[in-house]
């Protein structure tokens, strides 16, 4: 039987203090006082009677009680979400919601297509669909404010407790705008010599990138900007001699128009997958299935394998 002594609070601020791992952190994301979010750690561990966290100069971390916690602490505060959306949804006329979280790849290419198929099999839904990099999707997906998120598979630290599935897969190209002068003579050693827009610390395709550009002896590139933001580098490259390093799908369009072109380098070992990812305990809604459909459909209609 729960106990009824636990409160939604013992598990935002357990829950908050491990995502951020700073007792100080957590304090500043719920507005609160570290007095404050201290105690109510402490009511907690009071209550289950055993130490859930241990806290070093180097700031906190998870016991073994503590991690089995987490677990399902995430899992209901998950849940406790859904369950208001759902009654935000009746509130509002009964229109039911979908919240999708798309990278930036997934977002440009396939999502237009998707969205499409969407509408057409599911006009009486309203379709969320927020961008950005994995991190900041998957944190929302945790927290309940995503259904799904679509992207490349990420670090396996950020895949916890986060169910994927495969769809197909993506390389990651060298852009640069038509009439670069690197085009002339393609020599992957003078990257160095050019602005490169570069993927930003914690991005799906930052390992990979590093991991390519060591194992043919480029090392630190100095003259880079970093960056996940598909606007900033479809401008910046069409304006400037900089190299873009970004997947492939954020700029089939403009490759497709001839505006920027790829490199001519074999990228392959840089190929990764591409999934869905949604919390596993979550029963699928109608909604969801819908879209998987309207998906299947896209990727057939954009020539993706699965």
């Amino acid at each position: 039987m729960l106990d009824r002594r636990i409160k939604i609070r013992h598990l935002q601020c357990f829950v908050e203090i491990c995502r951020e791992r700073s007792m100080k952190s957590a304090a500043e994301k719920l507005n609160l006082t570290q007095p404050a979010i201290s105690k109510t750690l402490k009511e907690l561990e009071e209550i289950l009677n055993v130490p859930l966290l241990t806290r070093s100069r180097a700031g906190v971390s998870l016991t073994r009680h503590g991690d089995v916690f987490l677990h399902f602490a995430e899992m209901s505060l998950a849940s406790l979400q859904q369950a208001v959306a759902g009654v935000e949804d009746l509130a509002g006329q009964g229109r039911a919601r979908l919240a999708v979280g798309a990278l930036p790849s997934v977002a440009a290419g396939l999502m237009p297509a998707v969205a499409a198929h969407f509408t057409e099999l599911s006009s009486g839904t309203t379709l969320q669909i927020m961008d950005g990099p994995h991190g900041y999707l998957i944190d929302r997906l945790r927290r309940g404010d995503l259904d799904i998120v679509i992207g490349r598979l990420g670090p396996s630290d950020s895949m916890q407790n986060i169910s994927f599935t495969q769809l197909y897969n993506e390389e990651v190209r060298f852009i640069v705008r038509a009439g670069h002068p690197l085009l002339a003579a393609p020599e992957l050693p003078r990257i160095p010599e050019y602005q490169v827009i570069y993927p930003s610390q914690g991005s799906a395709i930052r390992p990979l990138v590093e991991r390519f550009l060591i194992s043919h002896g480029i090392g630190r590139i100095d003259k880079r900007l970093e960056t996940v933001s598909g606007a900033f580098g479809r401008v910046f490259t069409r304006r400037s001699d900089a190299i873009w390093i970004i997947s492939a799908g954020v700029v089939a369009n403009e490759i497709a128009d001839g505006h920027l072109v790829a490199l001519p380098w074999d990228t392959s070992m840089m190929r990764g997958p591409v999934g869905l990812m949604r919390r596993p305990e979550t029963a699928q809604s109608p909604q969801d299935q819908v879209f998987q459909i309207a998906l299947r459909n896209a990727m057939k209609d954009l020539g993706l394998n699965g």
